[in-house]
């Protein structure tokens, strides 16, 4: 159709036009403007060509959707634009030109003339055709370090600035409560601290180039019972609220995220998308949240086909809106029709209409669609025509830039959890690649990468990026050496008929590489990712079969982990020469991990997940009470094989020289305490501190130690770093018998380690004076001051 004007109801310098005025009396001066009709159409978003690309990507996507037919929609105006960029492969100049032209059509269509919010997925980077695909969340986690996933978030944001999306869908704040669980790789760990620091991180790196980040999942979704997608949250009060809602507090405290997306699952009965009390009581009127909250895809209608709380899809566009949701994601399916028919006969208040309208416009204000003026061409197009044929192929969304920095995370995310001596290895002669992601491309991705998430689904087009594969990138970082690849196994398959070429392949060389791991996919397409979820945290197929016939031929076997989640290995935690775990490191992964195994890079991760010693002792995190831990009255061990936190290194560290000011502080004080780190090796490297909280008499069961803080610290040979301290007691808090976060007196250990594991130092103190009620404004942090020094000693 052709794009024609439409008269305004105000001239361009209306009160909602001017960016003088504050977005909220914008908002509100439109609103009084607007139709019922013209209000709700705000609220919704619409998937232009999700049904003929194939392939579902969301939960029961083909049985959701509906015919819409835009241009019926548009005269009343449309609150947001789902995935232009991340349905179906597109040229990235194209793709922002279409989506220029998609929205001066929304805007020319309606009387406001408001155009569309644009969102996309970014869960590990940008979630489009040709754009870096970056290391995913759980390997951000195995960095420890927020500084570098912030500057990776701020490349994310601008690229998706560049070509005219808004907002991103992304990061995924659940903590791991079962490692079963397929989306466990898009999480960032086990420990709600790590969580909400590095999250934190992310969002503001995001919110920093003007895209709108969306928290999510809001929240419980993680905790699901037995590990399975969109299943039912079993969890008490205190376990939701000191475990499950931390990293979100943390962030809409200190991120400026200005989104957030409700859960899918239901807790104690009540589901996410109709809990009253969490989106408007804690998340706005406690926490002073002020930004959008948008539905998980689907989560609407589902309170009516899932959860069975609406009987009809306009009583679940009610119960969604009263209890706080403010869009309908990814297309209308209970905010079009079932709502203006529940509005039209009087069973829902327009009241809730306008309440979350109000936050909507604000955001659009906010963003500078309302402007007068606005004009849809992104920084990408400026200056550059609108002629498709010579646009296709002029921007980049793989810089050198955007590798440099995929490189860097990848290379700080690679765990080394084992080493008998063999890495790095000493140029050998003869290397054989085994296993089913040795000369794989898609090794590398998690399920929200565009190759795997939509890529798939179009095998006529080129992947967009490099991916090279095990294979390649060994053949360059041992240029000497004669490579022999043998795939041995699928990855998921039964069939064992590759076994002999492998183990001849192992018995004719010196080392064995072997990379195990898992095939990233969506609802039962892959190993891990959302719907793949598993039964048992065994090795997929008969990877761990194949990996017990490697360790017989008595050539060393160096276990190479390519995977979503961690995996049992059964006697190889023991016997194996040495275990390299990555998590989907992304497009230059295996050039980390070669980095890793020729010394060119020295090791630096740590564990964000326990490694199980036994594939079927789930759930369990390192987090556990003392009845969650071995004990004498049950004949099932919980121990990890490889706990929390644990990385080893190819240097040593010294800790000693801890200083403590005072062993008694007041409930609202702080312990202040210096140590010193030593590089003890002959090569430079990082040691991890870590700070773990234990409380041993509490007057609710308290995990035996947890994360409170921690520190990396680079040293060079020989160097010393003297490490100041302050731990607020604030840390020291927990939700107590009465419902209410609390401080109380009495004796404390702060256990100075490498790992929850591995601990070095411990400060036994004592918090004196009176139990102390402490809310969202408490400190949340400990205070590091680190001072190197050449050749050790004392600062």
């Amino acid at each position: 159709m052709t794009d024609t004007v439409v008269e305004e109801t105000d001239s361009a310098a209306a009160a909602w036009r001017d960016p003088a005025v504050r977005p909220e009396a914008r908002a509100t001066a439109l609103i009084a403007e607007m139709t019922l009709q013209e209000k709700v159409a705000q609220l919704f978003g619409v998937w232009v060509g999700a049904s003929a690309e194939g392939g579902e990507v969301a939960p029961h996507q083909h049985e959701m959707e509906d015919e819409v037919i835009l241009e019926d929609l548009l005269p009343q105006g449309l609150g947001q634009l789902t995935r232009s960029f991340g349905t179906a492969p597109v040229d990235p100049a194209l793709g922002a030109l279409s989506l220029v032209r998609t929205q001066r059509r929304i805007a020319a269509t309606n009387r406001f003339g408001i155009p569309a919010v644009a969102h996309e997925e970014c869960l590990a980077g940008f979630a489009t055709w040709g754009a870096t695909a970056y290391p995913v969340p759980l390997s951000w986690g195995a960095t420890f370090n927020p500084g570098l996933v912030r500057g990776m978030a701020e490349r994310i944001g601008r690229d998706m600035r560049a070509v005219g999306v808004h907002q991103g869908l992304a990061p995924v704040l659940d903590v791991v409560r079962d490692a079963r669980w397929g989306r466990v790789e898009e999480t960032i760990g086990e420990d709600p601290y790590l969580v909400g620091t590095v999250g934190t991180a992310y969002i503001q790196g995001l919110e920093s180039t003007g895209i709108v980040a969306t928290l999510k999942h809001f929240a419980g979704y993680s905790a699901s019972r037995a590990g399975r997608n969109l299943a039912p949250v079993g969890m008490g009060t205190r376990e939701r609220a000191d475990v499950i809602l931390l990293p979100f507090e943390m962030a809409v405290r200190e991120s400026g995220a200005r989104s957030v997306m409700h859960a899918y699952t239901d807790t104690d009965g009540v589901p996410s998308a109709a809990d009253e009390r969490l989106l408007t009581g804690l998340l706005r009127e406690t926490w002073g949240f002020e930004g959008t909250v948008v539905a998980d895809y689907f989560g609407i209608a589902f309170l009516k086909t899932l959860h069975g709380v609406a009987g009809t899809f306009g009583e679940a566009a009610g119960a969604a809106l009263a209890a706080g949701v403010d869009v309908e994601l990814p297309t209308v399916k209970t905010f079009g029709e079932p709502l203006l028919k529940a509005l039209a006969d009087g069973r829902i208040d327009e009241a809730l209409v306008d309440r979350a309208l109000h936050r909507v416009l604000t955001q659009k204000a906010q963003l500078g669609l309302l402007d007068a003026g606005w004009d849809p061409v992104p920084s990408a197009l400026a200056g550059a025509g609108e002629d498709p044929g010579e646009l296709r192929g002029t921007l980049s969304l793989d810089t050198e830039g955007n590798r440099a920095m995929a490189r860097e995370v990848a290379e700080q995310s690679v765990v080394l959890l084992r080493n008998d001596g063999v890495l790095p290895l000493d140029r050998p002669a003869r290397i054989a690649l085994i296993g089913p992601n040795g000369d794989r491309p898609s090794a590398v991705l998690g399920c929200y990468a565009f190759p795997v998430h939509v890529g798939e689904k179009h095998p006529e087009v080129p992947i967009g990026i490099e991916l090279p594969t095990l294979r390649e990138v060994l053949a360059a970082e041992f240029p000497g050496s004669e490579i022999t690849v043998a795939e041995g196994c699928d990855v998921d398959g039964l069939a064992t008929d590759g076994f002999a070429e492998a183990v001849a392949a192992a018995r004719a060389s010196d080392v064995v590489v072997l990379a195990l791991g898992d095939r990233a996919g969506l609802f039962g397409r892959g190993t891990s990712g959302e719907g793949c979820d598993a039964e048992s945290l065994a090795l997929p197929g008969v990877q761990q079969h194949l990996l017990d016939t490697l360790l017989e031929t008595g050539t060393p076997v160096v276990v190479t982990l390519l995977a979503g989640r961690p995996y049992a290995l059964g006697r190889a935690a023991g016997e194996a020469a040495a275990i390299v775990q990555s998590f989907f490191p992304g497009e230059e992964g295996t050039a980390a991990i070669a980095g890793i195994l020729s010394g060119r890079v020295n090791p630096s991760g740590r564990l964000p997940v326990s490694v199980p010693r036994r594939p079927g002792v789930q759930p369990t995190t390192y987090l556990a009470a003392r009845l969650g831990q071995v004990t004498d009255v049950s004949n099932i061990d919980p121990t990890p094989a490889f706990g929390f936190g644990h990385g080893l290194s190819y240097t040593t560290f010294q800790w000693t020289a801890l200083d403590v000011e005072a062993l008694q502080v007041e409930t609202d004080g702080e312990v202040r305490m210096a140590f010193t780190v030593r590089n003890t090796g002959e090569r430079a490297g990082t040691e991890v501190v870590q700070v773990y909280l234990h409380d041993p008499v509490a007057s609710v069961v308290q995990p035996v130690q947890r994360l409170v803080a921690y520190q990396r610290v680079d040293l060079a040979p020989g160097e010393s770093a003297r490490v100041r301290l302050a731990v607020p007691a604030d840390l020291a808090s927990f939700t107590g018998l009465d419902g209410h976060r609390v401080v109380e007196p009495g004796d404390l250990e702060l256990r100075l380690g490498a790992s929850s594991t591995d601990l070095r130092l411990t400060v036994s103190c004592t918090l004196t004076g009176p139990a102390r009620r402490v809310d969202h404004t408490r400190r949340m942090h400990a205070e590091f001051a680190t001072e190197v020094r050449q050749g050790g000693g004392r600062a």
